[in-house]
C-alpha cells in the first residue's frame, strides 16, 4: 500500500464504533480506522495533528504491549498508525457519508490530522490458496463472562444476574434496543458445548451489537440499533446452506435449515474452545457454580447431560475472562481508590506522569497491575495499581472476537505455523474449515470515565430491580447435545 497514490475510489465504507470509523480496501486485505469527534467540532478540530498520532499510537501500545501479554499475542493484531494525504481523507469521507447509519452521523470523521491506524482486515483473511467459496467471518462481543464475588458489592441481585442480562432491561427501557437479547454471557463462557451452543443460538436469533456475519469481507448478517426489524433467518440461510451441504450422511438437498445452523454453531464452538497449542488444560478459577451460572439465563442447568464445565487454558474465551477477572473489587470497590488517586493528583499534578495515567502503555505499566499487592496498605501506588487492573479488565470485558472461516480442501496441506491456521473436519464429515481467532477493539478505557462507570452501574441495577426481577422466563425446549450423536437437532427461532 504505498501512501503517496492514494486514492479513496479503492476504499469502501466498512463500519463505525463511538470513536472511530473503519474503511476496508476493496483488493487488499487491509483496513484504515479513523478518529470520530463530534459534528459541532467539524471546522474547529478538537486536537492538533501531532495529539492526534499520539492518540492512535498510544491505542496500538495499550494493544500490543500490554493486552497482548495478558490475552496471548497469537490473538492480537496491533496494527501500526500511517500518516495519510489530507486530499485523499477528505475525498474519502464524503465518498462514505451516504454509507453511514443515520444515528451515527452526530460524529464527523477526522480529515484534519491524516493519521489512521491501518490494521489487516479480518473479515477477509489473506489465504494461501484462491477458493470458489469466499471465507465466513463472525464477530462475537462477548461481554463480562463471571458474577462479582467482592466485598464491596451492595446488592445482592448483582452476585446473581449478570451484568449483560441486568443491562438489557435497561437498554429495552431507554428505547436503545425494542427487544432483549436473552443471550447470557456465563453460558458462552462456561465451556460446556451445550450452554454455550445455547448461547450463540440467541445471539443470532437478537445479534444486537454482540453479533455479526461477515462473507468474503461484506457483512450478511446484523442488527440495527434501534430498528424493530426482525432478523431475516432466510436470507442468513441462504448465506449459509453452501458452507454445510453434508452433514450425517445427509444428502445436500435434504438438509434442513436447522441442521445446516446447528452445524455453523457447532463449527463456531469448536473454534472458540480450541486454542492453537499449549497443554489443553481446563480453567479452575472460577470459583464453583455460584459465578458461573447467571439466575436471569433459560438455561436450565439440570439439563446439562455431559461434557466439562471449563474453558481449555490455552482457548480465546479462558484468556478473555481471567483478564475481565482483573476487576477483584467491583465497581463499587473500585471507585474509592479512584477517590483516592483523584485526590492526590489534585494536590500534586505532576505525579500524573509518574503513575502513567495516561501512559505510556509500556513493560512499566504491565509491571504495575501485575505486581499490585493483595492487601490495601493505603498508598496511592496500590490504588493506582488497582485502576490499572481496572480499566485493563474493561478493555476485556468490550472486546470482540473475530473467528474466520475458510473452506478447504478434503486433504491437508502442509500450512505455515505463522498463520495459526487449525482444522475442524466436523467429526470428519465434510466440508472441512480451516479457521482462526483474533481479538479486537482493544482500546485503553480513559481514567476520568470510572465515575461515568459507577452512576451507570447503579442505574442498571436500579432498573433491574424495578423491572427485571419481576419478569417471567420463557419456556424453551432443552438445547440440543454438542456431540456427533447428535442427529437430528432442534433449533426454534421465535420473538421475543
Amino acid at each position: 500500500m504505498e501512501l503517496d497514490k492514494m486514492d479513496e475510489n479503492d476504499w469502501r465504507y466498512h463500519g463505525e464504533g463511538n470513536k472511530s470509523l473503519v474503511v476496508s480496501h476493496v483488493q487488499l486485505s487491509r483496513v484504515l480506522r479513523l478518529l470520530k469527534y463530534p459534528a459541532e467540532d467539524s471546522e474547529n478540530p478538537p486536537q492538533t495533528p501531532e495529539q492526534a498520532f499520539r492518540q492512535i499510537q498510544s491505542i496500538v501500545d495499550f494493544s500490543s504491549k500490554v493486552m497482548s501479554s495478558l490475552l496471548g499475542e497469537k490473538f492480537i493484531h496491533s496494527g501500526e498508525v500511517v500518516k495519510l494525504p489530507l486530499e485523499f481523507v477528505r475525498q474519502l469521507s464524503i465518498r462514505v457519508q451516504h454509507q453511514r447509519p443515520a444515528w451515527r452521523c452526530d460524529k464527523v470523521m477526522d480529515i484534519y490530522s491524516g493519521c489512521a491506524l491501518c490494521l489487516p482486515n479480518l473479515t477477509s483473511p489473506a489465504l494461501h490458496q484462491p477458493t470458489h467459496t469466499p471465507p465466513l467471518c463472525i464477530e462475537i462481543k462477548p461481554k463480562c463472562g463471571f458474577l462479582p464475588s467482592s466485598k464491596h458489592v451492595s446488592k445482592d441481585i448483582k452476585t446473581k444476574v449478570c451484568r449483560f442480562c441486568m443491562h438489557q432491561h435497561y437498554k429495552v427501557a431507554n428505547g436503545k434496543w425494542k427487544r432483549r437479547s436473552l443471550y447470557c454471557p456465563l453460558d458462552l463462557f462456561s465451556g460446556n458445548k451445550q450452554r454455550m451452543h445455547f448461547a450463540i443460538r440467541h445471539l443470532i436469533e437478537e445479534p444486537q451489537n454482540n453479533f455479526k456475519i461477515f462473507k468474503g469481507g461484506q457483512c450478511i448478517y446484523s442488527s440495527k440499533e434501534g430498528s424493530d426489524d426482525s432478523m431475516d433467518l432466510n436470507s442468513l440461510l441462504h448465506h449459509l446452506r453452501p458452507y454445510f451441504l453434508y452433514g450425517n450422511n445427509r444428502i445436500n438437498s435434504h438438509v434442513t435449515g436447522k441442521a445446516v445452523v446447528n452445524d455453523f454453531i457447532q463449527v463456531l464452538v469448536n473454534a472458540l474452545l480450541s486454542g492453537g497449542g499449549g497443554d489443553g488444560g481446563v480453567v479452575t478459577d472460577r470459583c464453583g457454580e455460584g459465578r458461573s451460572f447467571c439466575e436471569a439465563s433459560l438455561f436450565n442447568k439440570e439439563r446439562i447431560r455431559h461434557g466439562s464445565q471449563g474453558l481449555p487454558s490455552d482457548s480465546v474465551l479462558s484468556r478473555i475472562l481471567q483478564t475481565q477477572m482483573l476487576d477483584t473489587l467491583d465497581i463499587e470497590g473500585l471507585h474509592p481508590l479512584y477517590r483516592r488517586v483523584e485526590q492526590h493528583l489534585q494536590d500534586f499534578p505532576k505525579e500524573r506522569t509518574r503513575l502513567q495515567i495516561d501512559g505510556p502503555y509500556n513493560q512499566a505499566f504491565l509491571e504495575k497491575l501485575q505486581k499490585c499487592p493483595a492487601e490495601d496498605d493505603g498508598s496511592v501506588d496500590f490504588a493506582v495499581a488497582k485502576v490499572h487492573q481496572y480499566r485493563v479488565a474493561m478493555t476485556a470485558k468490550d472486546c470482540s472476537i473475530m473467528v474466520a472461516l475458510v473452506p478447504g480442501p478434503e486433504e491437508e496441506e502442509e500450512e505455515d505455523e505463522g498463520q495459526r491456521w487449525l482444522r475442524d473436519f466436523l467429526s470428519s464429515r465434510p466440508p472441512a474449515f480451516s479457521y482462526s481467532v483474533s481479538i479486537l477493539d482493544l482500546d485503553p478505557k480513559p481514567f476520568d470515565g470510572i465515575p461515568r462507570q459507577l452512576r451507570l452501574d447503579q442505574r442498571i441495577v436500579s432498573c433491574y430491580s424495578r423491572t427485571g426481577a419481576a419478569a417471567p422466563k420463557a419456556s424453551l425446549p432443552p438445547p440440543p447435545p454438542p456431540s456427533a450423536e447428535r442427529d437430528d437437532c432442534t433449533l426454534l427461532f421465535h420473538p421475543v
